[in-house]
């Protein structure tokens, strides 16, 4: 697997690409050309331009979740290029009104708007296996005490509260253990960690039941997880942070490369105890795939 940031708050000195508060991922899979979120604007279309990526060829477009700041891109991208036959994976919440301080945080879209321009809607609710290593999450179960206890404002123009049921992300199979993707981790990026170890396990053996505890009482051997690129939605020093580093410190083995919605002090704090890379737009990363069995 291969991947490229397209979009993110951060670029690198002395490579001249757009950035944005905001995240979009390029990823190829063998034959599949896949887009993960699509940023605030077009900057993401002008960078993957300038990195000469072609998204005249996608074969999916995922949406993390259902705020702009990783949905906004999407009408840029149909005026530019003819969707048509493309998989566009996503939860059925994110085409819900959103609202923050006040403010129209949501997508600029309805599900027919989508289907107007030839995209071939898939129900992101529930896992969806779109390569035999890659895995899209589907909603993640909220496991842990100490993430997603905080909704981030409202559904609709009045109620009720918004806790981002829609966030997800994805999981690829690689030879070392589990790489995960994510947007903004509004569900926790340690419940997104479960979640990937349990849809893994649950895909290989359709006799487990996608329950992380049980199967570690029951001694199932879990991929280890060998990276995680993404947003963490970690911002400030309190207990979220501090049991998230444990947790990663526990479970995860490889390099983390945190972005998006971030911050410094949080980035500090995992480097203490965790291998922490930068990332900016134009990062690319390669994932080898697991030896066949």
């Amino acid at each position: 697997m291969k991947l490229t940031v397209l979009a993110d708050n951060n670029t690198y000195i002395d490579q001249y690409y757009l950035g944005e508060p905001a995240l979009s991922f390029y990823i190829e899979d063998g034959d599949e050309r896949i887009l993960f979120d699509t940023g605030y604007s077009d900057a993401f279309i002008k960078n993957a331009e300038a990195m000469h990526i072609d998204l005249g060829r996608l074969t999916y477009i995922m949406l993390s979740h259902g705020h702009n700041d990783h949905t906004r891109g999407l009408p840029f991208l149909w005026d530019r290029y003819d969707l048509k036959n493309v998989k566009l994976v996503a939860h059925p919440d994110v085409f819900s009104s959103k609202r923050y301080m006040g403010l129209d945080v949501g997508a600029p879209f309805t599900r027919e708007d989508c289907l107007a321009h030839g995209l071939e809607i898939i129900d992101g609710s529930k896992p969806v296996k779109i390569t035999e290593r890659l895995t899209f999450l589907g909603e993640i179960p909220r496991v842990t005490d100490f993430e997603a206890k905080e909704p981030i404002g409202i559904l609709g123009k009045a109620g009720p509260a918004d806790f981002v049921l829609d966030d997800s992300a994805l999981s690829y199979e690689g030879q070392d253990g589990l790489f995960i993707i994510t947007g903004c981790s509004h569900s926790g990026i340690c419940n997104i960690v479960r979640q990937a170890l349990c849809c893994n396990e649950k895909m290989a053996n359709l006799q487990v039941s996608c329950d992380y505890e049980s199967n570690v009482r029951e001694g199932s051997k879990h991929k280890p997880i060998a990276g995680i690129i993404g947003g963490f939605h970690l911002l400030k020093q309190n207990r979220q942070l501090t049991e998230t580093v444990r947790f990663l410190k526990d479970n995860t083995k490889g390099t983390l490369y945190p972005c998006h919605c971030v911050s410094l002090e949080a980035k500090f704090e995992m480097m203490k105890t965790l291998p922490v890379a930068e990332v900016g737009v134009g990062l690319k990363l390669e994932v080898y795939a697991a030896e066949e069995n």
